[in-house]
């Protein structure tokens, strides 16, 4: 089986380019499912029906997300409303927040579970809320329902360390960690001892001449000033799009390749 992940989607320059590109790279690598991390897709910020209904009609068949998931409170149970099987947050969020953290899902004979998690370290903060172990919660994920033919995780860290940690601990148990939310491509795709298909961080889609998606002028001043400065994304009609494309053996869970790949490309606004 093959799945084609892109990275954190921000905004409308982000989603503009996965529409564009996405007609192309299914007809190169034949992607049995089309995965996208969605958190950003709302001008930077949530996600929203529209935003989702986009993605989907681009042709993005699942969206995960992260610790901007509920930033849109008064939209996001619209989205997990319209979008159940289609659409997940992070699984550790403690709390009586709508959506599932997890997702089986039939593609063709196989079965799929792909799970989103959210990270600890320098996280607190960044979200409004309790964030539990995501090592304990893949576990009892693990552990619970039927097995599935195919594991995948979107971990979305800050820290370096605990994404490494995290792909480590989930050897042998999952097909592939992948890691997003720094927005930063990493080169250090690979296939760790037992099986598990690994990268750092997917990196995004969104504008090339931003900072992580957002307006560079704006972020150079605040790292300037002891102002504080409103961030607004940047969204221009020069994209940067992060992907990767993995093969998973389906007979044994086990992965076969893992590929990265960061493009530049022109977009229509």
């Amino acid at each position: 089986m093959k799945i084609l992940f892109f990275g954190d989607i921000v905004g409308k320059t982000g989603r503009h380019a996965v529409r564009q590109v996405l007609p192309g790279l299914k007809k190169k690598h034949k992607p049995d499912l089309v995965i996208a991390n969605g958190e950003n897709a709302a001008h930077g910020i949530g996600l929203t029906v529209k935003t989702a209904r986009e993605l989907f009609d681009a042709g993005v068949d699942f969206l995960t997300g992260g610790n901007h998931m509920f930033d849109k409170q008064e939209q996001i149970a619209e989205v997990f409303a319209a979008y159940p099987e289609k659409v997940i947050r992070p699984a550790n969020f403690e709390g009586n927040y709508p959506g599932s953290g997890f997702v089986r899902l039939a593609v063709g004979e196989v079965s799929v579970l792909v799970i989103n998690l959210n990270a600890q370290v320098f996280m607190e903060r960044q979200f409004d809320g309790l964030i539990s172990s995501p090592f304990k919660k893949l576990d009892e994920i693990l552990q619970s329902g039927p097995k599935s033919d195919i594991i995948l995780v979107d971990f979305h860290s800050e820290a370096t360390s605990e994404k490494r940690g995290l792909g480590f601990y989930a050897d042998g148990r999952a097909s592939a960690v992948w890691g997003t939310h720094t927005h930063v491509q990493t080169n250090d795709a690979q296939i760790l001892p037992g099986g598990t298909a690994y990268i750092s961080d997917v990196g995004m889609c969104g504008s090339a001449q931003s900072i992580l998606g957002v307006d560079k002028e704006l972020v150079l001043r605040r790292f300037l000033s002891a102002d504080k400065v409103s961030l607004e994304v940047e969204e221009s009609a020069e994209a940067e799009i992060g992907y990767i494309v993995l093969e998973v053996d389906e007979k044994t869970g086990k992965a076969i390749s893992i590929k990265s790949s960061l493009e530049c490309s022109k977009v229509s606004m």
